[in-house]
This record gives C-alpha cells, sequence and structure tokens, in this order.
C-alpha cells in the first residue's frame, strides 16, 4: 500500500478539503485528488464523498481511518528505529579472547551512551569482508590490510592495531627469569597454541613466524579456553606460549606466570578495520575517529619489529 497515498487520505480527512490538505502537505490539489482515487481503487471502496463543502467521510472510509493512522505510525516507528544511528554499531571482535574485544571494550567506556552490538563471529578473512560488505555487521576487524585481489569498491580498510607479542611461561621454565628474548632464541622450544585453525589469519601469521625464526608451535591438544591453558603452561618447565600484550584473558589468581616480552624484532600482530563506505551511522564515524586517532605505528623501518610479508 502507498504510504504517500495514505498519508494523503489523512491528511484530506483531518482538513475536510483536498485543497487544503493539498496546501498542507506540499502538493498540488490534482495530485492530492490522484492520490485519494488511487487508494480508493485499491481498495475497491469510496473513502469519500464529495460535498459543495468539502469531502466528508463515507462509512467505509471511516473505518479505513484509524487503521490509516496506525500504518504511518507503524511506517515512522519503523524510521526511528534505524533514523540517526539508534539502531546499535553492530561490531565483529573476532573472538572474546582477542585485543579488538578489549579495544572496543575501551571505546564503549570512552562513548557509554552510543548503543553497541559487539560479535564474535570469529570468521576474519573473506567472511569478514563479505559480512560488511552485505551489510551484516557495521565493521569487523580483520588481519589482512587489503587482500591481493584488492578490495571491493565500496569498501574501506584502516590499519589501526599493531600488537606487540610476549611470551608466557611458568616460573620454571628455562627462560622465566629472562628480562627479555629474541625471536631466534626460542627456537627449540616448544610454544603451545592449541586450537588455532589451519588456513585462517591466525594460522597464517604464526605460520610464516615459524619460518622466520625456526620456531616450533605445537597447535595440536585440547584447551578449554583462556584460563585452561594458563594453567597448563603455569605448571610446565618445557611450555610456553605466545600472546598480544593486550590479550583480555582472565588470569587465574592461584598459578605463578613470567610475562617476557619479545625483542629484536618484536613480532607485531596487525589488524585492520573494514567498513563500507556509504555507512552513515554515526557510531562508525565515532569508532574510525576513536581507532585512528590512538593508533601508533610500530613498523619504523629499524628493524625492530617484525611483521609477515602480506601485512607489509
Amino acid at each position: 500500500m502507498d504510504l504517500q497515498n495514505v498519508r494523503t487520505f489523512v491528511a484530506v480527512a483531518d482538513e475536510g478539503q483536498i485543497q487544503i490538505a493539498a496546501a498542507e502537505l506540499g502538493i498540488t490539489q490534482q495530485a492530492a485528488s490522484k492520490r485519494v482515487a488511487a487508494l480508493e481503487r485499491e481498495l475497491g471502496v469510496r473513502l469519500f464523498t464529495r460535498t459543495p463543502r468539502g469531502a466528508r467521510l463515507t462509512l467505509d472510509g471511516g473505518t479505513f481511518l484509524p487503521h490509516a493512522r496506525e500504518l504511518l505510525a507503524a511506517a515512522e516507528r519503523a524510521a526511528d528505529s534505524v533514523r540517526g544511528g539508534r539502531r546499535p554499531l553492530r561490531i565483529d571482535v573476532l573472538g572474546a579472547n582477542v585485543i579488538t574485544n578489549g579495544v572496543v571494550q575501551d571505546f564503549h567506556q570512552a562513548h557509554p551512551h552510543l548503543p553497541l552490538d559487539v560479535v564474535a563471529l570469529g570468521h576474519g578473512g573473506r567472511a569478514a569482508l563479505a559480512s560488511v560488505r552485505e551489510g551484516g555487521v557495521d565493521a569487523a576487524f580483520w588481519t589482512r590490510a587489503v587482500p591481493e585481489d584488492g578490495l571491493p569498491h565500496e569498501v574501506r580498510s584502516a590499519r589501526v592495531i599493531d600488537e606487540p607479542a610476549i611470551l608466557v611461561t611458568g616460573a620454571a621454565h628455562p627462560l622465566a627469569d629472562r628480562a627479555e628474548v629474541t625471536p631466534a632464541e626460542l627456537a627449540g622450544h616448544r610454544i603451545w597454541m592449541p586450537g588455532m585453525v589451519k588456513g585462517s589469519e591466525w594460522a597464517a601469521y604464526y605460520e610464516e613466524l615459524e619460518r622466520a625464526f625456526g620456531l616450533t608451535i605445537d597447535v595440536g591438544g585440547t584447551t578449554f579456553g583462556g584460563g585452561h591453558l594458563l594453567r597448563t603452561v603455569a605448571a610446565a618447565d618445557d611450555v610456553a606460549t605466545i600472546m598480544g600484550t593486550r590479550t583480555p584473558l582472565t588470569r587465574p589468581a592461584d598459578i605463578e606466570l613470567r610475562f617476557i616480552p619479545v625483542r629484536r624484532p618484536t613480532p607485531l600482530y596487525p589488524l585492520s578495520l573494514l567498513w563500507r563506505a556509504d555507512n552513515r551511522h554515526p557510531g562508525l564515524a565515532a569508532l574510525l575517529t576513536y581507532l585512528t586517532d590512538r593508533y601508533e605505528r610500530q613498523e619504523d623501518g629499524s628493524g625492530d619489529f617484525w611483521t609477515p610479508g602480506w601485512a607489509r
């Protein structure tokens, strides 16, 4: 049902004259008459009786009027639900135990009145790109700044996070008392990172890190979340893991761990944000400003930092 025709009908019913209703709507009297006639044809009934004093509702017109008002009210409510950024900004943070989740939490603290819908789809890569492109999310984090075949013309990407790596060990590990370690010094030590899905962006990153420094990263075994991983590392003298410096894991209170910076060079995990260029949600603009204002690119050409080849 054409809402313009319904709106014209209600205006004529309220004013009692087509000429006055047309002026109120900013259209000609002829256009208003055509809209009412089109609605009458669609409904198959007469809505008004034309009299010398104006337009008077018929019995059918009086019956239809309250429903017409509800149609217009429903349309207004529907528009209001998304108008002016009232819909929550939907952000894919990749996972609950990823730096991006913590960054979005910080953003929420800075903008507490901006409604957010935070999801951890964990897809990354082309799935994240497709979700942004198709409107499933307003923004999504991913690792690759630009895919090999380029971005769709309507999608934008900006690198917003460079997260340094840190080695985590238990107190009995041979490297536990080191102030820092180099990636090369990790060669020969078992680094356990269970649950890494082959073919994922995370797996691609750590596979290249392995090749670059001769590391042994074990992705096998069963883990029951971050707490279980940290307990296992804390209890072993031959197992370590690598995390980002801002990985938002809950550390069990009854275990002893060592957090050792990895330097010369420091591996950086690069993360970018994807969004559609035509997305006008005001929350997206606020998120982009927040992330880009705080982004400090760590790579400086000095050789003190390492990123995979596809991120450079």
